[in-house]
Formats: structure tokens, sequence, C-alpha cells
């Protein structure tokens, strides 16, 4: 069976995830929790588990799944498409900061085994030199461009996952959006819940207890006749933020296909994706805490529809 799957009762409430995966019922042995950890197999409410995710306690109502195909492992999936050329920022020993373009996912997705993504092409640099698998530290949406960082073993993806889960980082990106944000620079805040059906993030009450802080600061770059060029900045990073945070405001994003819900009397702008490049990523160093500062230009699709956009005024 590829796919295992466990509902988790009040029997095995606060239980870690390593000693739930452990057991006899399960995988048998702390050693293959650990492993299925460490190779990206375990998921916790859809979400990727990783080794530094082994203490977390389980709550009644949490959904374990052991992906036990998941490329990368013993039996490897076929995948289409190419494994192209990387466009590498930065390469150490500790971690790869890379430029990933748009129609790209950065990781294997359990309901798309067969595309392909930033992880396979890393995965397959590093096997070409005899090094380890990489190891997820944050993602972009499959259609959004821009910057995305994997670290190379367990200890430099612990401290840089810490550093997102503390808001360190930086995150900034530039955007495509219809009309003019008013005023021309300010903060986001809203309380949002991930629609596990829907795969979208809805607007909540700020006293559902399912909802997350989303913040967000904006800046107006360049107006256009019907649309914006914005910055943001993100402060949390929830998923679909962006896209979900300016359609609320009347301002869905250029291309944008999924969070356009509601009425929308907007002149259409023709792009294939939501207009969204992750532009600068600033992060600390896991090994000695320097400062890291990366940015990648927007692509040529992005570029080329601000062209347009420029022309039309």
């Amino acid at each position: 069976m590829s796919n295992t799957e466990w509902r988790i009762g009040e029997d095995s409430e606060g239980i870690r995830l390593d000693k739930y995966l452990a057991d006899h019922a399960r995988l048998g042995s702390r050693g293959r929790a650990v492993a299925a950890l460490e190779r990206g197999k375990v998921y916790v409410n859809g979400a990727e588990a990783a080794l530094s995710d082994a203490g977390r306690r389980l709550a009644p109502g949490d959904v374990v799944r052991l992906w036990v195909d998941r490329p990368g492992s013993a039996k490897r999936r076929p995948r289409t498409g190419p494994v192209g050329d990387l466009d590498v920022i930065y390469d150490d020993d500790w971690l790869i900061v890379v430029n990933k373009p748009a129609g790209l996912l950065t990781v294997p997705l359990e309901r798309k085994p067969e595309v392909p993504s930033v992880y396979d092409q890393i995965e397959q640099r590093l096997r070409s030199h005899g090094k380890r698998r990489p190891l997820v530290v944050h993602r972009i949406d499959q259609d959004t461009s821009g910057l995305v960082v994997f670290a190379r073993h367990a200890g430099a993806q612990r401290v840089l996952k810490d550093q997102f889960k503390r808001r360190q980082p930086g995150r900034v990106y530039w955007a495509v959006v219809y009309g003019a944000p008013d005023p021309p620079e300010g903060t986001w805040r809203d309380v949002l819940v991930w629609d596990e059906r829907a795969l979208i993030q809805k607007e909540t009450h700020p006293r559902d207890p399912r909802g997350t802080e989303a913040v967000s600061k904006y800046k107006v770059l360049e107006s256009f006749p019907g649309a914006s060029l914005i910055e943001v900045s993100l402060h949390t990073g929830r998923r679909n933020q962006i896209r979900i945070q300016a359609r609320l405001r009347g301002h869905t994003l250029v291309g944008e296909e999924r969070y356009v819900y509601g009425p929308d009397v907007l002149r259409p702008i023709a792009f294939g994706r939501q207009a969204l490049h992750a532009h600068r990523l600033t992060f600390q160093h896991p090994a000695d805490e320097r400062l890291l500062d990366f940015e990648a230009p927007p692509p040529p699709d992005f570029l080329d529809l601000l062209a347009r956009l420029r022309r039309s005024g």
C-alpha cells in the first residue's frame, strides 16, 4: 500500500509523533519512524512533517499519513517533464538557494506524484555528486516564481525552520494587482482558515479557534491604467497569503484563477499565471548567523506584463 492514514483518538492524545509512528502496529521501530520523517514521507493534517517535528504532540482529530512511495524513497514514481538546469543563487555545505521558475512545484505533492519539482532537480544534482537529499525549509506556490531555500542536512534545516517559525527572515514579493490600493502603502491584517476540501484560504472571524493571523506590509511601486505593481513584505507566511489578502481588498492578482470568488467587474489583463514573484529573501546563515540577502529579478513573462501595462498608459 503506497499510503496509510490514521486519525488520532483520545487514547493517543499527547503522544509524540515519532513514538506514535514507532508503534508495532505502524512502523515498528523508532529507527524506521526517524527515517520516514527524514525522507519526507510523513504528513500531519496534510502538511509535511520533518525530522524536527518528531517531538510534536498529537491531538485528537489529527490525521497522520505515511506516504510510502514518496519520490526519493526506494520506490520512485515516474515523473513527467524535463529535469533541467537549476538557477542556483547560492550553494554551500549548509543550504541551497534557488530562483524557482513559475510552473514548477517547490516539492513533490502527494496528490500530484507525476509532476516534477525543484526538490527533484536538487536531489538529482546532489545524487550525481554522491551527496544526501535536500531538506525542505519553506515553499512557494507552483505558479509563483522566485526565491526558495533548501537545507543540506537536518541541523541546517532545524535552524532555518526555526527562523521562519519565529518570523525572522525577510520575504519580499512583487505582485501585479488590479486597481490601485488606497492608501498606496500600509498593512494588511486578516484572520484566515485553510479549507481542506477546497484547498483555499478563507477569511474567518477573529474568535474562530481554527483561525490564524495573516499580516503583510504592502507598497505601490508603479501604477498603470487599471493595475498596479506592488511590493509585499510578509510578516507571517500563510499559504496563498498575498493572493487572498489582495483579493479581500478588491485587488485580485492579474492572472489569478483561484481567489476570484464574488463579484468581479475587472477589465481582463492576459497573463498565464498569478502575477507573483518572490523577489527578495533575507535570513541568517545557520552556521555563523551572518546575514544572507538574496534578490532574484522577475522572469521574462513578468517583465513582459509590466512592459505591456506601461505601453497601455
